[in-house]
Parts: structure tokens; sequence; C-alpha cells
């Protein structure tokens, strides 16, 4: 692991999607990875920091949202550009090594990657995620069980401290 470079920023409901008072937090370079199975890696310390429902894949190339549980997502390969919080949200470049922690609630899509792009994804324990793509029918429900994810009880990376702590407990 490397010392955390950590930007956080805030995304406000824009009428379509609710996004979240706790801020998407992006670590840069948060790890340096194994040549021989890169996604192993970060796997294997989601796991040990009690980050579950792991899944090898890249992000989707449309809106969405999950409204009943955080999601780490960690870049083993390649890099992507990243729309974060709906049509006027932010845009990422994320790239190996990189970790996004994306609090229940924050919309994210793909808006072009490297053809090796692959992220490892998990979700706080005793969370399990659902699909939401900021239609109005999924609205007041998605409100509703976004304001009943509880906090994670470890940063997934650094466990039982790290920037997670310091950046959701006080917002």
């Amino acid at each position: 692991m490397n010392e955390p470079d950590v930007l956080a920023e805030m995304l406000k409901d824009d009428g379509t999607f609710p996004n979240s008072n706790l801020p998407l937090l992006l670590y840069r370079e948060a790890l340096l990875l194994d040549d021989d199975d890169p996604a192993r890696d970060f796997e294997e310390l989601f796991a040990a920091n009690s980050w579950f429902g792991l899944w090898r894949n890249g992000i989707y190339s449309y809106h969405h949202y999950h409204s009943t549980a955080h999601e780490v997502l960690g870049v083993y390969h390649g890099s992507a550009r990243v729309r974060f919080g709906g049509e006027e949200g932010i845009i990422h470049e994320i790239h190996r090594g990189d970790v996004v922690i994306i609090p229940a609630g924050v919309a994210h899509m793909n808006l072009g990657s490297t053809g090796d792009f692959g992220v490892v994804g998990a979700y706080p324990e005793g969370q399990d995620w659902d699909m939401n793509y900021g239609r109005p029918d999924e609205r007041p429900r998605a409100d509703r069980n976004i304001s009943r994810v509880a906090l994670p009880k470890t940063d997934p990376i650094y466990g039982a401290s790290g920037p997670l702590f310091d950046k959701w407990m006080v917002a």
C-alpha cells in the first residue's frame, strides 16, 4: 500500500440521481500491484477488510447507482474516464492502482476505457447491492434505502483506520 493521496468530492442530488451526503473518495495509486494477478491483490485486501461480494469486470457504460450498498472499485488493469454524479457530475480518469469508494446513491458510468481495463468491485460486509438507473419510479424508494445504508465498519484498503473514516465521519 502507498500513503493515500485522497480526493473527496461531494455530489448532491441532481433531480435524477440522489447522489449522497457522503463524498465520493478517490485514492490515487493506493496499491502497488503484483504483476502476476493484480486483481487478486485487491480481492485479498478487500476481503481482509470485510468488503465482500467480490467481482471482476469493468464499469457499465450507462448511468447507474446502488441504493442499498456503498461500493469500492480497485483498478487492476488499464484506465478509464468515469463520470460520477449524473450528466452534470464530475469526470475522473482512473488508473491501475487507484481505488474509488462510491457512496450509496452516487451515479457512475464509464465514458471510455483502454481495452485492458479491469476493476475489482466489493461492498461492505452485510450490504447487498441493487441496480438503479435514474428513472422517476425508483424514487422515493431509493431515497429511503440510501438513508438506511450503514457506514462501513472498515476502510476497504486501510482497515480499522484510514481516509474513509476521516472523510465520511465528518460528512
